[in-house]
């Protein structure tokens, strides 16, 4: 037995319904509304502290998480910025350690030098040990003349940078390479246009990259220097016939002091971490891989953004961006050496 409900009854009946359907949107609506803006008000310190961390590098911990409130997400970003504020006074003392220490160096090592160019020898023992001493201040004298310019690179004032014209500076690359050494330098290809870098820097950072080749291969070897666009990006690269570089040590070898082979004396290890400095500095990177056909070598790689138009003009008024990932005879008071 069944009862059907017609008329006005049934019609308010429906109306009821209707009236609950709608209220219960309304309200879901207005309570998803306030659940958005709660979770955005809750998390925006997170995405701060992410976006934040995502611009920190490691020469530039100025910036800091407002905080406000007395929640725990406040907390967080306090504790984050008391972080960022002891790394930013340790980055701060050791830069100036540095810088300090290779400025109180120089004199002592001038003194030494200019008492060893008066010496005469007295018989040939005294002439070995007057060349051996004279060999290690000049190298102590590289080594803090690299330590400085380290340093030098996490300033911003570290480039100069300036419209330049791909093609005349590779070709100058591949002129400067050759008075390294005596072997045949080539030239691959030159990139065409202009961008907006720091040719004294790139200068330095690809004679460094030939000094390497050249003592790293047997002499009479080849070497190929050469630019390129792609993808945005200026390449500037350096290959050579030489053993090449095994794949687990490709990263070590741009940290600061590092070596392949720890029998080696010459250089001061610090070749291609100011390469990569100087990389770094330019918003690009370095980095080495295996030749393309099938013979032996190493190709290194220095690759920047090719800046155009607008930014070009930003960056070439003075601006020096880096991202995360190391003066004047090659482009600053440093002379390249084999590194590695």
């Amino acid at each position: 037995m069944a009862a059907v409900l017609t008329g006005p009854r049934q019609a308010s009946i429906n109306n009821l319904t209707r009236l609950q359907i709608e209220v219960g949107g309304i309200a879901l609506l207005v309570g998803s509304l306030l659940a958005w803006l709660v979770a955005g008000r809750v998390l925006r310190p997170v995405r701060a502290t992410t976006e934040l961390a995502r611009r920190i590098t490691e020469t530039d911990l100025s910036e800091r998480i407002p905080g406000r409130g007395r929640d725990e997400v406040s907390a967080l970003a306090v504790t984050f910025n008391r972080m960022l504020d002891r790394l930013e006074a340790a980055m701060t003392t050791q830069r100036r350690f540095v810088a300090d220490a290779g400025h109180e160096l120089r004199t002592p090592i001038t003194i030494i030098q200019g008492n060893l160019d008066t010496l005469t020898a007295g018989n040939e023992e005294d002439a070995e040990t007057l060349t051996i001493v004279a060999d290690e201040i000049s190298r102590m004298n590289r080594l803090v003349d690299e330590l400085l310019l380290l340093a030098a690179s996490e300033r911003p004032d570290f480039l100069r940078r300036e419209p330049t014209d791909l093609t005349q500076l590779t070709r100058s690359l591949l002129a400067k390479a050759q008075a390294l050494d005596d072997r045949p330098w080539m030239l691959t290809e030159a990139a065409e246009g202009r961008t907006v870098l720091d040719p004294q820097r790139i200068t330095q950072a690809v004679m460094q990259l030939a000094a390497n080749a050249a003592a790293h291969t047997p002499p009479g070897s080849p070497v190929e220097i050469g630019s390129a666009v792609r993808d945005g990006m200026v390449r500037f690269t350096v290959s050579d016939h030489g053993p090449g570089i095994p794949a687990a040590a490709r990263e070590q070898i741009f940290a600061r002091f590092a070596r392949l082979d720890s029998r080696r004396t010459d250089g001061t290890g610090l070749g291609l971490s100011i390469v990569a400095a100087i990389a770094a500095s330019h918003g690009g990177s370095v980095l080495v891989e295996d030749r393309e056909d099938a013979s032996h070598g190493a190709v290194f790689c220095l690759a920047i953004p090719q800046l155009t138009g607008p930014v070009a003009e930003d960056a070439s008024a003075g601006g020096t961006q880096r991202h995360a990932s190391p003066s004047s005879r090659w482009g600053a008071a440093h002379e390249p050496h084999p590194d590695r």
